[in-house]
């Protein structure tokens, strides 16, 4: 599994990010170290965060996230003075969330690579879109012998695919050998990985929404009927 580094120039922030990040676990959490404030006060320390790395050794890989600037400075002196040599990717996305797309990320298994992706791209679910994306039919443009299954169902629970049921989603399709999409079909949006929380929040699906589900590989047809068995019990949210 990954781990991640906080960096900050306040502790308290870290902390509040990692607490809110973590909300949208369920299971097994990834390793997480803070490295924030400098002696007892506001700022950063390069031999903190080359600690906190250093920590974090028998993991995957570590991918760091700053909260302004300089923390980038103190976080790439600490990679010049740290002791192990495992990769260490310093993210260039926004505090908060790089933090909540990182750590669903990791707790779902995904590589360095692609959780530094999700990362520097975690703004992507404020920007608008507009693009509409056309209805696949079961079977179409799939390779011979690879299975694909599809689904639509209407989203019912009070706030839609918000964070949390995002998150669930991403660990729940990360169960399963299959590249799984959705798409918002009442607003026109998507399709986007089911691997990717940010891309999931920006479907902006809301209650009432229909959500198509189109699954391919292996276990096609099992990711499919998990993800709508999520929608149609609420992700747990109903009351």
């Amino acid at each position: 599994m990954i781990g991640i580094v906080l960096v900050s120039h306040s502790e308290a922030l870290a902390n509040a990010a990692m607490e809110l990040a973590l909300q949208m676990v369920h299971g097994t959490q990834p390793p997480i170290r803070i490295a924030a404030g400098a002696a007892g006060g506001f700022g950063t320390d390069a031999t903190a965060i080359a600690s906190a790395i250093d920590d974090l050794a028998t993991t995957d890989g570590v991918l760091v996230i700053t909260d302004l600037g300089s923390a980038i400075l103190s976080a790439s002196l600490a990679l010049e003075i740290r002791a192990s040599t495992h990769q260490v990717v310093i993210s260039d996305g926004p505090f908060v969330e790089a933090t909540t797309a990182a750590v669903v990320g990791a707790a779902a298994g995904s590589s360095l690579a692609d959780i530094t992706a999700e990362a520097s791209n975690a703004l992507s679910a404020k920007t608008p879109q507009t693009v509409t994306a056309p209805h696949a039919s079961v079977g179409n443009d799939t390779a011979p012998g690879s299975p694909a299954a599809s689904a639509e169902e209407r989203l019912i629970n009070p706030m839609g695919l918000h964070a949390r049921p995002a998150s669930l989603l991403v660990q729940t399709a990360g169960e399963f050998s299959a590249d799984v999409e959705l798409t918002n079909t009442t607003a026109g949006r998507g399709p986007v990985n089911a691997s990717s929380v940010i891309g999931l929040l920006s479907l902006a699906a809301s209650r009432n929404d229909r959500i198509r589900i189109d699954a391919s590989g292996p276990d096609a047809s099992q990711a499919v009927n998990a993800v709508k068995q999520l929608v149609l019990q609420g992700f747990g949210e109903l009351s």
